[in-house]
């Protein structure tokens, strides 16, 4: 039996359709950008003047055929409104995963498309579900170092995410002798995007492990009834489930992040924060890792590639990589 190549195999898919895509983008002009799994119309759409839509104003589209596209979806969706923004969500084969969101430029064009498409068959026998979209905009990071600053923070989100619109710091209701800061974003695309970019490069800043995830609306509450900013008074009685113990680091991790950590405080270019990512592991207990250091005082963060051995239990590879990627940095800056 002849295997297709993987481009060719995807190419053949649903071909017929891709190509009435292609077709319809030429004649109508309409520019349809693909990253980060996702394809995208407008946000802003051409001669757009002014500030995006307000929150509300967005539709999540779900139960859609996988090999329906934008040539058929936009001109359906823009008749009940104007679209700022349209986005399918895309497998690697081309085909969509099955859902996209629609932002209109105001309130009543969602409310339109609700009334008008939930339930509407956009073939025989496949009817569509549309409803209000959850715009969350807020993520939770707890588990910060207390000696980090929000000054800090916001140096390295910045440099890694868009969008950030504020950053509040609270003393960790599930975590001693660490913080938890709120952050707020322009839009749920950029805190999509920032909660991708943070849990998948495990992030680490001062050494500590971080916990992403949204922001709960019970812990929001909670919350807002403590003082905003870490005090020094430990909090009593607090526990959280779900998050692990952090396994204790050994001698050498400790010696090389305390050194970089150590020299970034001594030359005030702020605390170090760690991303990595286990990109191939071999069977002999070798990982290979991409790494990424950014240290806030430097205009261009440390990036690369190293093999590391995961020995023992209690021993992970991300902490491997990052002793490795430490020593590196150390050497760079004439340290090591």
């Amino acid at each position: 039996q002849r295997h297709l190549p993987p481009q060719t195999w995807t190419n053949s898919i649903n071909q017929a359709n891709k190509m009435a895509l292609l077709a319809w983008a030429k004649e109508t002009g309409i520019d349809l950008v693909q990253i980060n799994g996702q394809r995208r119309y407008g946000g802003p759409p051409p001669g757009w003047v002014g500030d995006p839509p307000p929150v509300g104003t967005e539709v999540f589209i779900g139960k859609l055929p996988q090999d329906m596209y934008e040539n058929a979806l936009i001109p359906l969706f823009q008749s009940v409104g104007k679209l700022y923004e349209f986005r399918l969500m895309m497998t690697f084969s081309g085909l969509n995963r099955g859902f996209a969101y629609a932002k209109y430029s105001n309130r009543r064009g969602a409310k339109e498309a609700i009334a008008a498409f939930n339930n509407f068959e956009v073939r025989e026998g496949c009817a569509i579900v549309v409803c209000k979209s959850t715009e969350k905009c807020e993520l939770s990071v707890d588990g910060l170092a207390t000696s980090v600053s929000r000054q800090e923070l916001e140096a390295v989100l910045r440099q890694v995410t868009e969008g950030v619109l504020s950053i509040t710091m609270y003393v960790s209701p599930c975590q001693k002798r660490a913080q938890l800061a709120v952050l707020k974003y322009s839009s749920h695309q950029a805190a999509a995007m920032a909660k991708k970019t943070l849990m998948e490069g495990n992030m680490r800043l001062g050494g500590v492990e971080m916990r992403v995830d949204w922001l709960n609306p019970d812990l929001k509450q909670k919350l807002q009834s403590c003082k905003e900013k870490p005090s020094s008074s430990r909090v009593q009685g607090s526990k959280c489930l779900g998050v692990p113990k952090q396994a204790p680091l050994s001698p050498v991790l400790h010696n090389a992040l305390d050194h970089l950590n150590t020299l970034c405080q001594r030359q005030y270019l702020g605390t170090p924060l760690f991303l990595t990512k286990c990109i191939q592991a071999n069977p002999n207990g070798w990982l290979r890792f991409w790494c990424r250091v950014v240290i806030p005082g430097c205009p261009v963060p440390f990036s690369g590639f190293t093999w590391v051995r995961q020995d023992g239990p209690g021993r992970s590879g991300h902490e491997e990589a990052k002793v490795a990627v430490a020593l590196q940095v150390l050497q760079m800056l004439g340290e090591s």
